[in-house]
C-alpha cells in the first residue's frame, strides 16, 4: 500500500480572537481523532482589528469604539468563556489592559515555523493575552515568549527592532480578506475547501478524512 500523500491544512487566525484559541485547542483535539491522516499545519495571519495602531491602545477605549462600551462586551465574554473552559482553556478578560496590534506576534509565530515551532509560539502568545492579560505590545514580553518556546532573545529583539517580513505578513492576511475570509478561524484543507468557525472537533475530523481521502483518489488516479 502507498504512503498516503499529507493532506495540507491552512489555518488562518488572530492571536487575539477568542474563538481562534477554542479553535485551535479543537484542531489539536480533531488530529488526535486522525492519527492515521498525515496532516501538515500552516498557521496563516489575520487581523482581527486592523485598525488598531502598531502600539496598541487601553482594552477600555478597544470595547468601547468596538462593541459600544466595556458594558456591552461583558455578555459575550461569558459565552465566550464558558467555551474557553470547556475545552480546557482559561480566558481572563478582566485581567486583559491593552489591545495590541498583532503584526509582531505573527512575525514571531513566522519565525518560530523555521524551527518547526509555530504552533508552540502561537500558543505561548495566546496564552499570555488570555489567561495572563499580558501585554502583547510590550516588546519585552514578546522577547520573553520567544526565548521560552526556543528561539534567541537577544536577535529576536533586534528583528522586531526592524520591519523584518511586516511587509510579508500583511500581503498574507490580505491575501486571506481577498479571497473572502472574514471570520476566523476558518481552516483550509488541501486549498480547495475552507470550514469557518471553531467547529467541533469531531466535524473537523471528519473533514480531514473526508479530504485526505479525496486528494489520495485522486492522486492515485
Amino acid at each position: 500500500m502507498s504512503t498516503p500523500k499529507p493532506l495540507r491544512l491552512d489555518i488562518v487566525s488572530d492571536v487575539v480572537c477568542p474563538w481562534c484559541y477554542i479553535g485551535k485547542r479543537r484542531i489539536e483535539n480533531a488530529l488526535k481523532q486522525v492519527t492515521d491522516v498525515p496532516v501538515e499545519v500552516h498557521w496563516r495571519p489575520f487581523f482581527l482589528n486592523p485598525w488598531v495602531p502598531r502600539e496598541g491602545i487601553s482594552r477600555e477605549d478597544y470595547l468601547t469604539t468596538k462593541f459600544g462600551s466595556v458594558e456591552a462586551y461583558k455578555g459575550i465574554a461569558g459565552r465566550v468563556v464558558a467555551a474557553a473552559g470547556e475545552e480546557g482553556l482559561t480566558y481572563r478578560p478582566d485581567l486583559v489592559k491593552r489591545q495590541p496590534n498583532t503584526i509582531d506576534c505573527h512575525r514571531l509565530i513566522h519565525w518560530a515555523d523555521a524551527v518547526g515551532k509555530a504552533a508552540d509560539m502561537k500558543q505561548r502568545l495566546m496564552e499570555l493575552y488570555f489567561r495572563d492579560g499580558g501585554d502583547l505590545t510590550d516588546i519585552n514580553v514578546l522577547v520573553q515568549a520567544a526565548a521560552e518556546c526556543g528561539t534567541n532573545a537577544e536577535e529576536t529583539r533586534r528583528r522586531l527592532a526592524t520591519d523584518e517580513d511586516v511587509a510579508l505578513i500583511s500581503a498574507q492576511a490580505e491575501e486571506a480578506a481577498s479571497k473572502g475570509i472574514s471570520g476566523v478561524p476558518t481552516y483550509v484543507f488541501a486549498q480547495k475547501y475552507a470550514v469557518s468557525g471553531a467547529q467541533p472537533p469531531e466535524q473537523l475530523a471528519r473533514a480531514i478524512r473526508q479530504v485526505s481521502a479525496e486528494i489520495n483518489a485522486e492522486a492515485a488516479e
